[in-house]
Formats: structure tokens, sequence, C-alpha cells
């Protein structure tokens, strides 16, 4: 058993305790976490700062502002629900269209129809506090729903993939994309059953799956191949991530991007402590990585520091963990 884990510490591998005091105590403040943890104040900050999001059509903020729904995404027929306090995408609820004979009938992107009751009884539970972190009152955000870019078509099943690229000092280090599949209901949700594909920082094409801790060679739902998709504008991409870096103050972060077929990259959120599984993904270590990235020079030129993380961290330039 020791000699596993001293294997596993050789080859960069990083655990929980050692991001958490390495990194995550290190380099970022608590007092800079509600910037992220609230998804409303990071969307805010993002859209003064010219960062691309999710169109946001309204916040419910009481229970009388339940009646309002309606009114909000009138001029849409297509929505995302998801409580401002969330995590792990629990509370997100996906409007996908609505009845054209009944208004009040809405069908959800997995092809489930339900009554505005049922949605206001879902906001109720959102104001309530059941989705969010430590169970504290919340408030719903009312968004436009991402369609996928149809470079996905064949790479998932109903849901809208998504990008993580962590990010120290700055500098992104490693990414994935996380696929969803018929066992995680159409959410990009690795916990849930989604593949997750690792990434060559310096290309942007995946490299090999996996869903768990299985390797799959092909998306369990489509056939389609996981490793050599390219994903599109990934300097522009990268770019966004690194950015977060200076929208935040917060020295370690996982950033999630989507890829929406008019607007192109968007960020959706910003985790203060984002999870270890993009290790498994990518049968590499985080920690030479955010080695590296700590031994850098402060660089205030945002293209510089992408340009760097393409040289120092790809996959050719990495070895393996597994």
């Amino acid at each position: 058993m020791l000699g596993w884990i001293r294997t596993l510490h050789e080859r960069g591998v990083l655990g929980m305790n050692e991001r958490n005091t390495e990194y995550i105590m290190r380099l970022n403040p608590r007092r800079l976490y509600p910037l992220v943890d609230d998804k409303l104040r990071t969307k805010e900050l993002a859209i003064a700062a010219g960062i691309a999001v999710p169109q946001l059509y309204g916040v419910i903020r009481t229970e009388h502002d339940i009646g309002s729904l309606a009114e909000l995404v009138s001029n849409t027929q297509d929505f995302a629900i998801k409580p401002a306090h969330g995590s792990g995408g629990d509370g997100i609820m996906v409007v996908a269209g609505r009845s054209p004979r009944t208004p009040d009938i809405y069908r959800l992107v997995d092809g489930t129809l339900v009554t505005d009751s049922a949605i206001g009884f879902h906001l109720s539970n959102i104001l309530a506090g059941q989705f969010s972190l430590g169970g504290h009152r919340d408030v719903a955000l009312l968004e436009y729903c991402i369609k996928v870019d149809p470079i996905f078509a064949e790479h998932c099943f109903q849901g809208v993939p998504d990008i993580r690229v962590i990010v120290v000092r700055g500098y992104p280090i490693m990414a994935m994309i996380r696929l969803p599949t018929r066992r995680s209901r159409g959410k990009a949700n690795l916990h849930q059953g989604a593949v997750g594909a690792g990434m060559d920082i310096a290309t942007g094409v995946t490299t090999w799956g996996v869903i768990g801790n299985d390797k799959v060679v092909e998306h369990p739902d489509t056939g389609a191949p996981i490793a050599g998709l390219a994903i599109p504008r990934w300097d522009y991409l990268l770019t966004l991530a690194a950015r977060g870096y200076e929208l935040t103050g917060l020295g370690y972060i996982g950033v999630d991007i989507v890829l929406d077929r008019q607007f192109g990259p968007l960020i959706l959120e910003l985790n203060a402590r984002p999870g270890l599984n993009i290790q498994i993904c990518n049968r590499a270590g985080l920690r030479h990585r955010a080695e590296r990235a700590m031994a850098l020079p402060e660089e205030p030129d945002i293209a510089a520091r992408v340009a760097r993380s393409r040289e120092l961290f790809a996959a050719a330039a990495m070895p393996a963990a597994a």
C-alpha cells in the first residue's frame, strides 16, 4: 500500500489534502470565495469585465417572484434554471420548449413534460436552499439555454458538454471535457456517469476517456471515438480560462466553459475547489504541472501566459501518471 502511494506521488498525482494545503489555502483567500460560490455574482463580474457568459433573463429571489416566471421568459422557448449557490449540477432544470397548444406545459431537455406549477415547486425548493452549499436560502437564475455546437453531434447524449480547465496563478495547466450520456441523463457530470476525456493543452485535442475509473474508447450511446476530437477556437478558450485569475484574484481555480453554436465559448462557472478526477481523465498528475506554474514569474500578459502553458503542459512534454 505504501509503495503504491509512493508511486502515485512520484508520478505527480495530487491528493485532496495536498491540493487543499499547498494550493487552495495558499492561493485562494477565503474572502474571495463568494465571487465564485455565488453564480449570480460571478456572472455580474464577468459581464462587467466583458467576458462572454450565458445571457441572464432574470432572477427569482422570493416566492412572489415565481409568479413572474412566464413574463421573464416570454421571449424565448427554452431556458435554464439554476440555483445561484448550487454545486455539481444539482438543482439545474433545462427547459427545451413549450407545448404549442398548452402554454403552461413545458418540455424538459430529456423529453419530460412538466406543468408551470411543477416548475414553480422546483423554484421554491431552490429558494429554500435544497440545492445550495450548506443548505442556506438561495436565489434562482433564469438563463439562456446553451445550444450544442455541431462539433459535438456524435459525442453527447441530449445535454451540453463542458470543458474544465485548471488554472494556477493565471496559467492553464490541465483540461478535460465532460460528455453527457444516457446514464448521466444528459448532464455533464462525471459522478453521474458522463464521459470524462483528457485534453492536450497544446492542441485542444482529446486524448482518451473514462467513465468513473474505467477507460472507454467510444461514447457509450453514440459509438463516436473519444480520442481525436479537436475543440475549435482553443486558444481563445484557454484565454477565457486564464482571465479567471484577474476576474477573481483566486490563484487555483477550475473554469468551466461551454461551446455554443451561435456565441462560441462561454464561461459557465468558476470553482475555487475543483475536483481531482481531471487527473484520471488525463492519466496524468496535477502536482508536477502545478509546481511548474508556481515557479513561473508573475505575468500580466494573458496571451503570454497561455502561450507558455501550451509549451510547458503539452501532452508530449509531460509524463503520464499511469
